[in-house]
């Protein structure tokens, strides 16, 4: 059991995952992976988890991956990722990934 909790919170990540299901039945079974894994449902078709540590978002992205169809579309926001905001998508049953770094402005520089 400890090994378990250990992979939940060393390194934590914010992680958001945003929902798409082309079925009824998609739907529930991704409700209950994101269950399993301790989400909290905050939107209809948003769920958040605060503390999330990489070996576990693994371990999520292989049982979502499991359970989805060719027609699913799974969007998960990650913070921090290499300091950046991390966008990975699921869509056609392939996953994409894109990093996003914010540019910093000096206190003199104005918009």
């Amino acid at each position: 059991m400890d090994n378990y909790l250990c992979l939940f919170y060393s390194n934590p990540m914010f992680v958001s995952v945003i929902l798409d299901p082309s079925s009824m039945d998609s739907a529930k079974s991704l409700a209950s992976v994101l269950l399993h894994f301790r989400f909290k449902k905050v939107q209809r078709a948003c769920w958040e988890h605060s503390s999330i540590s990489k070996d576990m978002l693994v371990l999520l992205k292989k049982e979502i991956d499991r359970v989805t169809d060719y027609y699913d579309i799974v969007r998960l926001y990650q913070y921090p990722v290499q300091d950046c905001l991390c966008l990975t998508e699921l869509s056609k049953k392939r996953w994409k990934r894109c990093l996003l770094k914010g540019a910093s402005l000096r206190p003199d520089e104005s918009r």
